[in-house]
């Protein structure tokens, strides 16, 4: 298959377009996280806005989850075969589409189809790090993927405050027109200022291996997002997880045997590939926890004896922080990354997520400590997310980096699932009564955060098992190994 240049630029425009990329791809991963947390705060109104009841209701957040786990992997896969560039304006573009369904309709069918067309979004992180890697020369590489991994945090952040604030003073379908706005100029900044990557990995798209993850996954993740409401021992969750067991392992076996296979499994049984994707659904996992049970606990109300009874807008505004640190240490990761190797770095972010719980687990009840506890965790994770695509590029060769960082995304996304039916079982199993409403009590929250913070630490030793990279000091075989366009070291095969 012929390679595609780089798209002709007029010397006045290219210049500027060049300078913009970064920002116009980090705009999109904020984006990204903005649209899948703008309808937390609807959801307790939802019911009485559409007639549904709270079950069905949960699917608004349910279908978004299983589409982005499904179509993650699966278009980062079609970004290597047919171009990164196409493929993430697809993917807004949807994203878009999705906002704009929402922004019409108060029908609940309508609104779960959108919500499942906006988890084509998730795929928006690992195709624009892809794209960084093939635009950008080596000394920018790291600085710009560890803010593009660092968006995540940043776009939920500030959603959650803005749909609030939108939500108070406005009608709701307000809060998607304006998110429709800001996809239409996602779209269109990403087809002006990014260019199309030359790099592409020629064969047949693998339509049976799409199939058989998708199925196995919706299975799993089915069966963990709804486990809690069913009953984790019923028939149908059950049923799911053996249907995930049996319809994996056949997609596994497949995937070794064909040809050019959806996700390449060989690369996968590498360690320095398969542990960052370990490393991942455990940083998932950790990570995932602090949202959760901070939003729980400050909106608890006072009379549990722990609660602050904040508002939806207050309690957006304390996780505010940590999406700015987020940004702020972005950077930090990428120099120390530079200087010790992105493992260190995934090892020391991980570490500093497990502080962050030892701090929640000290004093949950002061304000103050509670945003200092949730900003450690994300300063953390910022260390973590920065470090685990790096982890990726240095490790597979050029054409399958947008697939490998698609299945890297996957598991965090995995790890985020079963984090929150984790800490759901938990705080279901630790309640009181407070006037005639079951809350949960500060030990539930307290074994959350001791659980999520165990987690962190297994995820920081995993790391350190990581094989080193020649470049910052590890001492990995060096044999067989070629190098991209750029001039990176990759493993060979």
């Amino acid at each position: 298959m012929d390679q595609p240049g780089p798209i002709p630029r007029t010397p006045g425009t290219g210049a500027l377009r060049d300078r913009l990329t970064i920002p116009v791809l980090a705009f999109g991963g904020i984006l990204m996280a903005v649209m899948q947390t703008v309808v937390v705060p609807l959801l307790p109104d939802l019911p009485r806005l559409t007639g549904a009841s709270a079950g069905t209701v949960s699917w608004m957040v349910t279908a978004t989850l299983l589409s982005g786990a499904v179509l993650t992997p699966v278009l980062g896969r079609a970004g290597d075969m047919y171009g990164k560039r196409r493929v993430l304006t697809s993917a807004l573009v949807l994203m878009t589409v999705g906002s704009v369904m929402c922004a019409l309709s108060s029908d609940i069918v309508v609104l779960i189809a959108a919500r499942a067309l906006q988890g084509a979004a998730a795929s928006v992180v690992p195709l624009s790090i892809s794209i960084l890697r093939d635009e950008l020369p080596p000394e920018r590489r790291g600085s710009a993927v560890a803010l593009m991994s660092s968006t995540v945090g940043i776009g939920a952040a500030l959603g959650l405050p803005l749909a609030a604030l939108v939500v108070q003073y406005a009608d709701w379908h307000t809060m998607f027109w304006l998110t429709s706005a800001l996809g239409a100029l996602g779209v269109t900044a990403v087809w002006w200022a990014v260019k199309e990557s030359p790099v592409r990995q020629p064969g047949r798209f693998d339509v049976p291996g799409t199939l058989g993850l998708a199925a196995g996954l919706v299975c799993l993740l089915l069966g963990v997002s709804q486990g809690g409401q069913w009953g984790w021992g019923s028939a149908p969750v059950v049923g799911l997880f053996l249907g995930a067991v049996v319809v994996l392992a056949l997609w596994w076996w497949q995937q070794l045997r064909t040809e050019h296979p959806l996700v390449d499994l060989r690369l996968v049984s590498r360690p320095r590939v398969g542990l960052s994707h370990v490393a991942a659904l455990l940083t998932g996992f950790a990570f995932y926890a602090n949202s959760l049970v901070t939003a729980q606990l400050v909106q608890a109300p006072k009379a549990t004896g722990y609660g602050l009874g904040l508002s939806i807008v207050q309690t957006g505004l304390c996780l505010l922080p940590g999406g700015i640190t987020m940004l702020l240490f972005s950077p930090v990761s990428a120099r120390i990354s530079a200087a010790r190797g992105p493992r260190v770095t995934l090892a020391l972010g991980a570490a500093v997520i497990a502080c962050g719980y030892a701090v929640r687990i000290a004093d949950s009840r002061d304000l103050w400590m509670i945003i200092l506890g949730a900003t450690v965790v994300s300063t953390g994770t910022t260390l973590a997310y920065s470090a685990l695509p790096t982890l990726i590029l240095r490790a597979v060769p050029a054409e399958q980096t947008a697939s490998a960082n698609g299945v890297n995304v996957l598991m965090r996304t995995i790890g985020q699932a079963v984090s929150s039916a984790a800490v759901a079982a938990v705080l279901v199993h630790h309640t009181s009564l407070v006037g005639s409403a079951p809350v949960p009590t500060l030990h539930g929250y307290l074994l959350a955060f001791g659980i999520a913070g165990a987690v962190a630490l297994t995820a920081s030793a995993a790391a350190l098992t990581i094989p080193g990279d020649p470049a910052t000091g590890g001492t990995p075989r060096t044999r067989g190994r070629t190098r991209d366009p750029r001039g990176e070291a990759l493993e060979g095969a």
